[in-house]
Parts: structure tokens; sequence; C-alpha cells
């Protein structure tokens, strides 16, 4: 693999460390409990080191460039805080105070880095906060920089795409339980730091374990054209709905000729579709946003930055940086439809499908986070769906079904171990895993199975260049040796303090265990009163339906309260009896029908199995 790559080529280590000002003394950030939740220092092992035989080198190479951590200067007047999370926090300094772009994930980490930028360039107001998408890397660490206080008095302007706010709660609340556990296995945040271990996630090196947090967007951005100017800085933005995230926006600084892309560019071939799961992207939008992105701006642009990875200097540099990142998008897409239109399939198109050679000549088109093989899948998945046509498939068992047929198959247990062994020992590991997970769904007490399956997880992870593939391999051997994991980073009650009314219904809706709640017919009315609206509530048939109405009918119960006391009875930070006598919720009818709503609701299980039935 070494042999095979540019290892001559060190124009990204140059361009990872142009314009550092400074790193920090404080190599640890912890919590208010004094957890840890990122240490600067742990991938040291990875620094001047070449890669070992349990890493693949260009993983390794990448792994390098994402801890040169601390504060740099992009150009004067616009700043990086890189190395403090998964993605990267952007300041932009204006006539008497800063623009924040991206607040990392936790609050603490953003506190950090934005500590180091005030050290080094003095105390600034910060006037506003940009989200340049969705997605809980690029806003929960909004809170370590600005409160809700500063926002509600008009302080700080808190600008996002439009949409944002949808989507940030459908990824984080909505399905939040499932995303979070799969991201543990994406991200290897619960993994040791090591050269057999985690060495990082490619797009950055993993997330941090803090508290996530949320304040909602004050000014939404609506298309593209839309100019702002705060705080003496002209902005000039870009919708891209649809690309790397469905809300999602780029914008343009002239007064720097500087060029944020948000995460729509970065140093990675970047996702389709995420590992840990979410709305497959539009490769086909993606790669003409782009173009767009170059129309409007590629001829006066002198740098391009973003919210992962290093900026890209100078004008011709950075056109051809953005036309790369353009034409992988569109290849990946329109090939991976040319071969659909040939009978194959999204797993046949991912063993078969190479890319042009000018794009395997750059670094940064290398699938660090992204990979040609789930890509095309992806792409598969949004105009094919799951069903690959052949009838065979149409229909199959579940996995534990299915895994008692082909231990059974093999000549049982013994049979099937054999077959696994044999693959290993031919090092055909992909094979080796198949049948060891036939093998541990048949029986997860078999502890001779579950090391073999572990060692196979383990030489795909060491081989893979793609980080969160590597994460996703090592932690499933880490789990079928140690046990469960469990998930290592929750959004918590402060992502939930930014639902709308309606998200909040909804958010119940896709709780209720619907064969529990088949006979059930319920109706609540609630009157929001900071917001004067008035909702009718109605479980029928398993199915929780709301809607605003002008008035309520006088047979159900009615509950008045306002937003924050809603969502405080949802979470559970609320009781709803001391609510209701201290007058926080007043009720009229009969109070008893919360709590048989309440009743139905299914558990959520941030731990659920993986690699095991």
């Amino acid at each position: 693999m070494a042999e095979s790559l540019p290892m001559h080529d060190r124009q990204d280590f140059d361009d990872a460390t142009h314009g550092f000002v400074a790193r920090s003394d404080r190599r640890q950030v912890t919590a208010a409990d004094g957890r840890v939740v990122w240490d600067l220092d742990a991938y040291d092992f990875l620094r001047g080191a070449d890669a070992p035989d349990t890493a693949n080198p260009s993983l390794w190479r990448q792994g390098q460039l994402l801890i040169e951590d601390g504060l740099f200067e992009v150009v004067p007047g616009i700043y990086q805080l890189r190395g403090y999370d998964l993605s990267v926090m952007s300041v932009v300094e204006g006539d008497t105070g800063v623009i924040v772009i991206d607040p990392l994930i936790s609050a603490e980490t953003a506190a950090a880095a934005f500590a180091l930028y005030t050290e080094h360039r003095g105390e600034r107001p910060v006037k506003a906060m940009i989200y340049t998408h969705s997605h809980v890397d690029h806003f929960g660490g909004v809170k370590g920089i600005i409160t809700e206080e500063q926002v509600a008095a008009g302080e700080v302007q808190v600008i996002a795409p439009e949409g944002f706010l949808h989507h940030a709660i459908a990824e984080n609340v909505f399905a939040g339980t499932a995303m979070t556990r799969r991201a543990g296995y994406m991200y290897g945040a619960a993994l040791e730091r090591g050269p057999a271990a985690q060495i990082g996630a490619g797009l950055g090196q993993t997330t941090s374990t803090g508290t996530v947090t949320l304040i909602a967007p004050t000014l939404e951005i609506t298309h593209t054209g839309q100019r702002l100017t705060i705080d003496g800085v002209e902005m000039e933005f870009q919708m891209t709905p649809g690309t790397e995230a469905p809300a999602e926006m780029n914008f343009y600084f002239p007064q720097h000729r500087a060029l944020c892309t948000a995460e729509n560019t970065s140093h990675t071939l970047h996702n389709i579709v995420t590992i840990r799961g979410a709305l497959v992207r539009d490769a086909h939008a993606w790669a003409h946003y782009l173009t767009e992105t170059m129309d409007l701006w590629g001829d006066q642009l002198d740098v391009v930055f973003a919210s992962h990875h290093w900026p890209t200097w100078g004008r011709e540099r950075a056109v051809e940086f953005l036309s790369m990142q353009r034409d992988m998008y569109l290849y990946l897409h329109d090939q991976t439809l040319r071969m659909i239109n040939q009978g194959y399939t999204g797993a046949e198109i991912a063993e078969t499908l190479p890319m042009p050679p000018a794009l395997e000549a750059q670094w940064h088109t290398h699938g660090y986070y992204g990979s040609v093989s789930h890509n095309v899948k992806a792409v598969y998945q949004r105009y094919m769906g799951w069903y690959d046509a052949n009838p065979a498939n149409l229909w199959p068992h579940p996995p534990e079904a299915v895994a008692t047929r082909y231990v059974e198959a093999m000549g049982g247990r013994d049979g099937a171990l054999a077959v696994a062994r044999r693959a290993w020992d031919d090092g055909d590991y992909r094979w080796c895993a198949e049948v060891g997970k036939h093998l541990v769904f048949a029986d997860d007490t078999d502890t001779e199975a579950r090391e073999l399956l572990a060692d196979a997880f383990e030489q795909l992870g060491f081989g893979a260049e793609n980080g969160t593939w590597r994460n996703a391999f090592l932690v499933g051997a880490t789990e079928l040796r140690s046990g469960n994991l469990g998930t290592p980073v929750s959004a918590g009650t402060s992502m939930a303090g930014a639902l709308t009314v309606t998200q909040v219904f909804d958010s119940i809706g896709v709780r209720v265990d619907g064969p529990r709640a088949w006979d059930e017919h319920l109706r609540i009315g609630w009157r929001i009163t900071d917001e004067d609206k008035t909702y009718l509530v109605e479980l029928r048939n398993g199915v929780l339906n709301h809607r605003t109405v002008p008035e309520l009918p006088g047979d159900v119960t009615v509950f008045e309260l306002t937003r924050r006391s809603l969502i405080g009875l949802v979470t559970g930070r609320i009781d709803a009896a001391a609510a209701m006598a201290d007058g926080t919720v007043t009720v009229s009818g009969d109070a008893s029908v919360l709590a048989r709503l309440v009743g139905l609701l299914a558990p959520l299980d941030p731990g659920f199995s993986i690699v095991t039935p």
C-alpha cells in the first residue's frame, strides 16, 4: 500500500501548519465532573512515526495531519481552531467583535478552543454565531461560547441555513438513540488510542464526549445571493441543500477573498450516506452546487477553508481543489447509474468500479471518511432502494434465523467453525467474518467463534484506509471480546430544549409502542401559553396525531403550560404531579390521561447490541 502512494508529496503537511499561531498548554479538556472529554495529546504516538503493521499507511498519514492542533491564521482577520474535536471552529474578526463559525460538538471543547483564540487575539465580544449545516459537530458546543440570554437580548445573532432546526432535530432526536449508538462504532470514541487501536476517523480524530447543546437560529439564510454585513464583515451566501447535509450553505467573505465551503469540500472523499445512518445525500446535486460555487466566486477567491481539515491557498490551487472534489462526487454518481442500467447491483458495482487515475493521484480524494464502496451503495440506494430485484432477496430471513440455517448447512457448529478457520488461514478475512457472524448469531455464547470473528474484524480494521471502517471493525472486535461499550456521547436534554412544540409531539409519536396502543383512544388538549397556540393530540390505532386548533372539544383534558414546561415533562426534568401542584402546569379534566399516554411509550436503549443478537 505504501509503495502505491505518493508519499513524496508533502504539500498537505505544509498547509496543515501554515499560519500557525500557538498551541494550548492545557492539553486535556474536562467536564464539570472532572471527566476528560478531549485529550489533545492522545494521538502523540502518531508524531513522526512510520506506519506500523497494524495501520494502513494512508490513514496513518491522515492522522498525522489531523493532530496539528492549535490556533491558525487563514488570512488576516480569519482564524481557525483545529484539533479540538472532530470538526474545526473558525473565527472572523469584525470591527468590534467576532463571528464564530461552527462551535464543535461539545460545550467544553468549544470553550477551550475559544479560550486559546482570546488568549492570543484578545477578548472580543461574539456578535454572531454561524451554523454552516445541521450536523451536531457544527453546533453542539454553542453554549460553551454564548448563552441563550445573550441571544434573547439581541447581543448575538445565530445564523443558519433554512431548514436547519428541522433537520438537526430529526437526525439527533427522532433517530438519535440509534444514530449515537452507531456513531460509537463509526468514530471509535470509546476505544483506546494507539497504533493497534483508534488512530482517527479521517474527517477528524474522533468525537468529543462532552455536553451537546443547541441554541435555535434567530436568522435563516433562505436563498443563494443573500448578503449580510455583521460588525463590518460582508458575507455572500450560497444555499446547498441536500449535499453533505439536508440543510447546508457555503459563503464568501469578499473583503478577505476567502470562501467557506462548510463540509461540502474536505480533504477526503466524504459520505453519500454515513455508516452511522442518515438520509442518503444527493451526489448529483452536490457536484452541481460545487460548479455553482466556482461560477460564483472562482475568479475572486484567494483561499478555501472549511469546517474540517486545513485550508487551500492560492486561486489556482483552490479552484483545482474544488474541481477535483466536484468531479469525484459526479463520477461516483454517474458511473454508478451507468452500471445500474447495465443490470449491476450495488454490491457488484462497489467491487468493480475504478476511480479515474487523476482523482486517485490526489490525497484529498482518498476514502478516509467516505469510501467508494459504501458511497456506490448509497447512490444505488437513493435510486433503487434496498431491493436488488432478485426475488430470492425479496423476503430474506432476519439475522438470527438465517444464522442457524447457514450453520446447519455447513455441517453444524464445528463444520462452520472449520470453514471460518480455513478462511482465516487463507487470509480471506471478509469470508471469515461472514461465516463468523453467522456462528455468533446462532450462539452468542460460543467463545471460540466470538474470538475468531473478533480476530477477523481486527485484521480488516488494520488494513482499512477508511477511518470509520477501521473504527467499526475495531469496536466490533472489542465488544466481542470485552462486552458492550454503550454510547459514549449523548445529546441529552439540552438538545431537547430547542424542540418546537410540533417536534415535541413528533418525538413522542415515534416512541409510542404501536401494538400496546392499538386499543387505546386518548385525546389531550394543550394550550401553550408563551406561544398562544392550542394543540389537540389524539392517540388512535397506535398512532399519535396532533394539530393546532382554534378551539378544543369540551370533553378533553386540557393542560396549560409553556413550551419549556412541555419539554420538561417529556424529558422527565419536570415531575408532572409536582408541576401541577405548584401551578407550573394547570389542568382541567382527568389528569391521569397523561400517565396513560406516558405508559404507552417504549423505553430507549442507547446500548443495543450490534455484533451479537
